[in-house]
């Protein structure tokens, strides 16, 4: 398949969001439609900036959508978006004058789902994690250079329009997994923190049961779609719980070409093949 560029595919999460899947979009397009049923439900277990749960609800891939998110940071914007409140964080986000002063003083205040979309549009790479810099500290142009207010409005409406096809869970992936091993009308998509040491800082909420994870989803009766590192470790794992891998290609929007591996159940390994034949 060719190098997918992240800039060529539909944006709609609010978040900047490290490791974030928008460059998956016709990938996760090509294998949600050549499902041999129209799953129930979608289950996003690692949300983060859902870019995926929300393709899934936007092009009614999904009778509903369940976005899962430990991080009470980021489950509060997800859950005053999804829940009533998309008009009142626009207004925010249009009000303020993305000036060092006044984001300081937002990063100061009381915990909000607004402190948390300043600080992820603030900071070097979109980092929530404690000790993350702001772009610029010194330079006001510099910490704006990410802050685009009329779009993230816009998105942020446009996710409001179809909340009522997404159900917030905040919680522990594995334990939601658990629950869903028996369920055959699921489709999962699996995208949990990068296993190298050096990401992991990237989130606050880093440390992953990646063997429990892989025994897990080893034994769903349902449809599942993992993307973890291209690594021996991951290839590993991969092979100890029986599941089939193969790489994919990237590019992200600094042109940085690279690949991470596509992981299924071996029942579902050809379709895997054939998505990857058609994006």
């Amino acid at each position: 398949m060719p190098v997918v560029n992240v800039a060529s595919c539909p944006q709609r999460s609010p978040f900047r969001y490290p490791g974030g899947k928008t460059w998956l979009t016709p990938f996760m397009r090509s294998w949600l439609s050549g499902l041999p049923r129209r799953p129930e439900r979608f289950v996003d277990l690692f949300a983060g900036g859902g870019s995926m749960a929300l393709l899934a609800a936007a092009e009614g891939f999904a009778d509903e959508v369940v976005m899962v998110e430990l991080d009470p940071e980021v489950a509060g914007v997800w859950r005053a978006i999804l829940e009533g409140g998309a008009e009142d964080l626009v207004q925010q986000i249009l009000a303020i004058d993305f000036t060092l002063e006044n984001v300081v003083r937002v990063l100061d205040g009381e915990p909000s789902a607004f402190q948390t979309i300043v600080k992820n549009r603030a900071r070097f790479g979109g980092t929530l994690a404690p000790g993350a810099s702001l772009l610029v500290t010194a330079e006001t142009r510099g910490l704006a250079a990410r802050w685009y207010p009329e779009t993230l409005a816009r998105r942020i409406r446009d996710i409001a329009g179809y909340a009522d096809r997404v159900r917030l869970i905040e919680g522990d992936a594995l334990a939601v997994l658990s629950t869903l091993l028996d369920d055959q009308a699921v489709a999962i998509f699996i995208d949990p923190p990068y296993t190298a040491a050096k990401k992991r800082r990237l989130y606050r909420y880093n440390e992953i049961d990646h063997v429990k994870l892989f025994e897990l989803a080893s034994g769903c009766a349902g449809d599942i779609l993992m993307t973890y590192d291209n690594t021996d470790e991951v290839k590993h794992l991969c092979d100890s719980y029986g599941l089939s891998y193969q790489p994919i290609a990237m590019s992200s929007l600094h042109h940085v070409e690279m690949t991470e591996l596509v992981i299924s159940l071996p029942s579902h390994e050809l379709r895997i093949s054939d998505r990857l034949a058609d994006t």
